[in-house]
């Protein structure tokens, strides 16, 4: 489904999974070339050691790239893709004492690199990362996310014809 930048935040923000973990969208930019997130810590989203739970920081960085990526490609003309994350990583540097947050921007490249691969092979996996920092901009976590986007109406060459069959 397309969504504006504004509407997107919004429901990013009541989305269920954000919501009651403290998740807050701040803001999609303009053409989904980036995103302002931040994870307030509340009673509902600490562990025992009275740190944000790794849970919800992953949490917040999941559906991110995908949405984004998906998002500038409806708006460029794809009409019907498919977004996920495949497979992720994270790496904690330091407890997340206060709330936290990240911003991510997708380059032009990137987004041209997506754009064009997609229309010559139907689908491509990206690596990307982010950077989760606490409210004084120290490093808590940096997560890898390695993010599939297909067309569902790109034509796949049969197999056996590239084989010679």
């Amino acid at each position: 489904m397309r969504y504006s930048p504004r509407a997107l935040t919004w429901l990013l923000r009541f989305y269920p999974p954000f919501l009651f973990q403290g998740i807050w969208v701040k803001k999609i930019s303009p053409g989904f070339k980036g995103a302002e997130v931040k994870i307030y810590k509340t009673p509902f989203n600490i562990n025992t050691n009275r740190t944000l739970f790794g849970g919800t920081i992953f949490a917040a960085a999941d559906p991110i790239f995908p949405i984004l990526i998906d998002q500038y490609l409806q708006k460029t003309g794809f009409k019907k893709t498919i977004a996920w994350l495949k497979s992720s990583k994270i790496d904690f540097k330091k407890p997340g004492k206060t709330s936290v947050g990240y911003s991510v921007q997708l380059s032009d490249e990137l987004l041209a690199e997506c754009t064009q691969t997609i229309r010559t092979k139907g689908k491509i996996i990206k690596n990307l990362s982010l950077e989760i920092k606490d409210k004084n901009n120290e490093l808590c976590a940096v997560v890898h996310c390695e993010t599939y986007i297909r067309d569902l109406n790109f034509t796949f060459p049969d197999r056996n014809q590239k084989l010679g069959q």
